[in-house]
């Protein structure tokens, strides 16, 4: 069986699609602004136009630069934007991401929504990185994000995950097959539900890859006895029971470490050769970075 490494491929590295994004602008756009950006249409020329910059006051790694430029073309498609430092890129303080110059009052009306999903996704870019880092030079791992996404933005928080270097797992709930604990219980049993499983994917003609959680080494032995399945996640494993677990797979299903995982204990995660290791922390305990637009006189 290949081994996976920390590469990201060219769907890894792929933005969303343009109507995902643009849905997600109109949105975002009509929460803010409503009938109307009062205070802009009362004090600015409906004709004047400005250029900004954005300006970086933080340290980190940069995401949401074509999340922008789809936001200011979106206000005003004759929006001009120069990119000085591109998505996935390291800044520090005092950087200039990007210049923008357009409708003045299309800049503010943008300027909240631009720096709101930035802050955000920089924040995640920046997270992701550093946990990469914490792995560097243990080929044979990737790190995974996770479900714990806010609502409605996790196409947004996931692309950041993939521009800070790491791997999307699933989307979501209809694209890839895990079998946790609480299904477990509710099944009845692992064994149940690893077979139920394949009789419903087989049913429907569906083709989803298969991850089964497992809490002790029980678990474990009951999964390699029904087979079926391509993952094996070894959930809150302390350091010893992990590796005597991976020595008992052997090789005979991909492996996957989760749970409690964080910057201080991923790399002796990683040093057990397990194959995955999924990190809620990426989308669910980041710091957004501090930007700022501002106005060029």
């Amino acid at each position: 069986m290949e081994i996976p490494t920390k590469m990201i491929s060219p769907m890894q590295q792929q933005k969303p699609s343009e109507s995902e994004i643009l849905d997600f602008v109109d949105k975002a756009l009509h929460e803010d602004v409503r009938e109307g950006d009062h205070t802009s249409l009362a004090c600015i020329p409906s004709d004047a136009r400005s250029k900004a910059k954005l300006l970086v006051k933080d340290d980190g790694i940069l995401a949401g630069v074509e999340l922008a430029k789809s936001i200011f073309k979106r206000v005003d498609p004759t929006a001009k934007v120069d990119v000085k430092i591109e998505d996935g890129a390291a800044i520090t303080y005092g950087d200039i991401a990007f210049e923008v110059e357009c409708n003045a009052q299309a800049l503010l009306k943008a300027e909240r929504v631009v720096l709101n999903a930035m802050q955000r996704m920089s924040g995640i870019a920046t997270m992701t990185d550093r946990f990469k880092a914490e792995v560097e030079g243990i080929v044979d791992v990737q790190l995974l994000d996770t479900r714990k996404t806010t609502p409605l933005l996790r196409f947004l928080e996931k692309w950041a995950v993939r521009l800070g270097g790491g791997t999307n797992y699933r989307h979501g709930l209809y694209d890839w097959i895990m079998i946790k604990d609480n299904h477990i219980d509710a099944c009845g049993g692992i064994s149940k539900a690893i077979l139920r499983v394949n009789d419903y994917l087989k049913e429907n003609n569906l083709d989803l890859k298969i991850t089964v959680e497992v809490r002790n080494l029980v678990e474990l032995y009951e999964v390699l006895e029904v087979g079926k399945v391509n993952r094996i996640m070894l959930d809150n494993f302390e350091l010893p029971i992990l590796k005597e677990a991976l020595a008992i797979i052997n090789g005979r299903f991909e492996t996957e470490a989760s749970g409690g995982v964080n910057l201080f204990s991923i790399r002796e995660i990683a040093q057990t050769g397990v194959q995955f290791i999924s990190i809620g922390a990426l989308t669910h305990s980041f710091e957004s970075l501090d930007l700022s637009l501002k106005v060029i006189k």
